[in-house]
């Protein structure tokens, strides 16, 4: 059973609460990142998304530059970089920059979901954009990070020859089984997909050949976790993320609301069941009830680590959660 040195790490999607401005949650991110990063979190990860007003951290590199530059040791990375938005050449440069300027603290999270709707995803890709030349563009990214050839015309600089470590994403089975065969550590969005965990992992696992950056597999879980001191303000915190969510079932995405004691009142039952089915990889409780809830979780998955998303609307409130979730894996 993991201890007090098991993996946590930290996904930021920069969510804008109402009221406040894509600056403010920015400088939040900085924030929590400082703090996670003095808590002993390993990693700290933001999130690819476009046309989404709740959502800042669409600038995914530029952000991680930010966040890099105000901390100290907590590795920074994309969760994801969404690869078929951008030419290989470009993230191979942009990430370059980025392991130059601070060695040895970046990762390259990369997904092949557009990370928006299908207009932006046209507006952004400017082709296809159903994601299917994703691992030609994943071999062209990694043979540009490669080190120089002799007579080779192409190179990213920075980016040729420097040890980025790419993880690929996923939300079902493609991203598993592409990992594994290509030897790469694997990240779960069971943050939002729990329906496919078992089945990806157990692909991802199965299909691990070893190669010059792992030696056997690595999986990654994303999971949601709500902690306070005692268990009926834990599942209030969560209620923003249940109403953000329930916004965007109905097609009216937008800011991180703030939370409710009375969420029977503003949803249907058949919305209900959707929400809590969608977000039911979350953590909500105490440091006792989320204790019990996590033990399991790692029981039935063996992962090697955890990314957390903690979509809480109060800042301090959100730092407070990380902070008893730390504590209860110095538990186990």
């Amino acid at each position: 059973m993991p201890g007090s040195n098991f993996p946590l790490s930290v996904l930021d999607l920069c969510s804008i609460a109402e009221g406040a401005t894509a600056a403010t949650a920015l400088h939040n991110a900085l924030e929590l990142a400082q703090h996670t990063e003095a808590l002993g979190y390993r990693r700290f990860w933001v999130a690819e998304h476009h046309n989404m007003t709740g959502i800042a951290s669409a600038a995914t590199s530029v952000v991680m530059g930010y966040l890099a530059a105000g901390t100290e040791r907590i590795r920074i990375g994309s969760g994801g970089i969404m690869l078929p938005n951008h030419a290989p050449l470009q993230i191979a440069e942009q990430f370059g920059t980025l392991e130059s300027l601070y060695p040895g603290r970046i990762d390259l999270g990369l997904g092949r979901a557009p990370g928006t709707d299908g207009m932006t995803a046209q507006a952004l890709r400017r082709g296809r954009t159903d994601g299917e030349d994703f691992p030609q563009m994943l071999d062209e990214l990694r043979q540009l990070f490669a080190p120089a050839k002799p007579g080779q015309r192409l190179s990213a600089v920075p980016g040729t020859g420097l040890n980025v470590p790419i993880w690929l994403l996923g939300s079902s089975t493609f991203s598993a089984q592409l990992a594994g065969r290509l030897g790469l550590p694997f990240a779960f969005a069971g943050q939002f997909s729990p329906d496919y965990l078992f089945s990806a992992l157990r692909l991802y696992r199965e299909s691990f050949t070893p190669s010059e950056q792992l030696p056997s597999p690595y999986a990654m879980l994303g999971i949601n976790a709500y902690l306070a001191d005692d268990r009926e303000q834990a599942h209030y915190l969560a209620s923003s993320h249940q109403q953000a969510f329930l916004n965007l079932i109905r097609g009216k995405p937008g800011q991180l609301p703030p939370p409710t004691h009375d969420m029977e009142s503003l949803w249907q039952p058949h919305e209900r069941h959707q929400v809590m089915s969608t977000l039911s990889g979350s953590l909500i409780g105490d440091v006792e009830a989320v204790g019990g809830q996590l033990a399991e979780l790692l029981e039935r998955t063996g992962v090697n680590e955890l990314i957390v998303n903690s979509p809480i609307f109060d800042q301090s409130a959100r730092q407070h959660s990380y902070a008893l979730l730390k504590r209860v894996t110095e538990a186990l």
